[in-house]
Parts: C-alpha cells; structure tokens; sequence
C-alpha cells in the first residue's frame, strides 16, 4: 500500500458515522450492565469484538470472558484474570478486581486506539 491509500482509508468513515458506531457501543454497554434482565460484564471489550451490521450499527460480540452479577453487585474478585491486557483496567489486571467500571475503562481505551 502507498501513503496516499492510507490517507484515503482513513477516511472512509465520516464523523456521523463514527459517532453513530460510538454512540451505539455505549448504548449496548448501558443495556448489559442496568437495563437486562442479568446484569452482564464483558471484560472483554476491544475493536474486534464490535461488529458492525450492514447499514454500520454495532453490535458486542464474544461473550466468552463475560460474568454475570447479581444487581447488587457493586464489584468482584477473581483469581483468573482473562481478556485483553492493552483495554483492561488497571484494578483488574492486577487485583483481579473487576467491576461495570472496568468495560467503560475498556471503552475508553476502544475510542483511543480506533
């Protein structure tokens, strides 16, 4: 690839659409972690793991390392820590401690490295 076909790739995606893939993330972590039945913490949040549909919504995939938690539930402790390391939280890679907080850290991390 040449420079000039970079540039142009990067640029594929205007700032609605973007927006829109953002804004979708948030609202699919909003729905696991208050308003399912279960409350569900991906611990896994990254860029390969949001998949985009035809008309460019995203939708949170592989649930593989996810957890589910009682509603009262504030945080957890576990022993295997598993996803990740460049979108983990620093609590939980190396406390283990984990926690809805710990996917926002992730998202946050996701909108940076995108």
């Amino acid at each position: 690839m040449t420079i000039s076909t970079d540039i142009n790739q990067s640029n594929a995606l205007g700032w609605p659409t973007r927006c829109n893939i953002i804004n979708g993330i948030a609202r699919g972590l909003l729905y696991l972690h208050r308003d399912s039945r279960l409350r569900i913490i991906h611990r896994d949040l990254k860029a390969s793991n949001v998949l985009l549909d035809h008309e460019m919504n995203p939708k949170i995939s592989d649930f593989g390392t996810a957890r589910i938690c009682g509603e009262t539930d504030a945080e957890t402790n576990t022993t295997r820590v598993v996803g990740t390391y460049g979108y983990m939280s620093p609590e939980y890679a190396m406390d283990g401690l984990f926690s809805v907080k710990s996917d926002v850290f992730s998202f946050g991390c996701l909108k940076l490295l995108s």
